[in-house]
């Protein structure tokens, strides 16, 4: 009995020399999920921003699609920089408007054109060399879109990007010699006289943008299906208001693009932020893993101690 009793002891000093490196060690918590880049692009860098605040909107990437969160009534910005040492031309769309000249977009409508590492906010709907109408969000029965009977493609933010041409440098004539016989026809075939095929080429980048138009309208039409199939999100979406006209000067310059089809193109969709979290495109956090019980505490102390005797009796 006496050696079972010295063990059990040894037993229960064991156990109690582990339990304080327990509670000195709690639960490791989960990783913490990664965060949202705020800008996108390669030729030229695009984030959208909260002019209320000045900081730039989170992106979430969410099957294969990237999306801003907003809030209704806050104006925002479209923030570009070219990432190129060279001009970059960048047609911009808002709800499949084009912001500078008001039409359906078009990849090959106007736009702006950025200098070797230039930055701008692109704040609103131009409206003439010194006015623009703010960008702002609202309702989507309030967005200019709609407005304007064009309801479709409410919600994104395009921006298609186009290198600039560099000029060839002019070749040199050829040299013609002539023959004996005073021909020079055979020379000129020699040297590279044009065909009909080489006059015939320039048609080819048109019927690129055509497919290209094709393209993307296939893409905007899937979107739309895709859309009319979800259930009804928590909150109203999102669209962009013509908002308040704002100062803002542009200058007016020639842009030869190098290709008549998009050298990058860039696609931000947006909505509140609700109505994400339910889609499942900003992730929740996950609570907390041991949450403290309703009613009584097993554990209300946090001492580490003995069992003290009780008070004296009283008779």
């Amino acid at each position: 009995m006496k050696r079972r009793l010295l063990f059990s002891t040894a037993l229960a000093w064991t156990a109690l020399g582990v339990l304080p490196a327990c509670a000195e060690s709690p639960v490791q918590p989960l990783p913490p999920l990664s965060p949202p880049s705020n800008r996108i692009g390669s030729l030229m860098q695009l984030s959208v921003v909260d002019r209320a605040s000045g900081r730039e909107l989170p992106i979430y990437r969410h099957r294969g699609e990237y999306w801003v969160a907003g809030r209704p009534g806050t104006r925002y910005a479209i923030r570009a920089r070219n990432a190129m040492g060279e001009r970059v031309m960048a047609v911009m769309s808002v709800d499949g408007v084009n912001i500078v000249t008001g039409e359906t977009a078009g990849v090959l409508q106007n736009g702006y054109v950025f200098s070797g590492g230039e930055r701008s906010d692109i704040t609103g709907w131009r409206k003439s060399d010194s006015q623009i109408a703010a960008f702002e969000f609202t309702s989507i029965g309030n967005s200019y879109a709609s407005r304007t009977g064009r309801p479709d493609d409410v919600g994104v933010i395009g921006v298609a990007m186009f290198r600039e041409r560099v000029p060839e440098p002019p070749l040199a004539p050829p040299i013609a010699f002539p023959r004996r016989d005073g021909s020079t026809r055979e020379m000129e075939r020699r040297n590279g006289a044009p065909s009909a095929a080489a006059e015939a080429a320039p048609a080819a980048p048109a019927a690129q943008a055509r497919s290209a138009d094709s393209a993307l309208g296939a893409e905007a039409a899937a979107s739309a299906k895709g859309s009319l199939a979800r259930p009804a999100p928590p909150s109203p979406s999102l669209g962009t208001a013509h908002g308040r006209r704002e100062t803002s000067h542009v200058g007016h310059t020639s842009f030869e693009r190098a290709q008549s089809t998009p050298d990058e193109v860039v696609r931000i969709r947006y909505d509140s932020r609700e109505n994400l979290i339910a889609a499942g495109v900003i992730p929740v956090p996950p609570p907390a893993r041991w949450p403290r019980p309703e009613g009584p505490s097993a554990f209300p102390g946090s001492e580490m101690g003995y069992v003290p005797d009780p008070p004296a009796r009283y008779e």
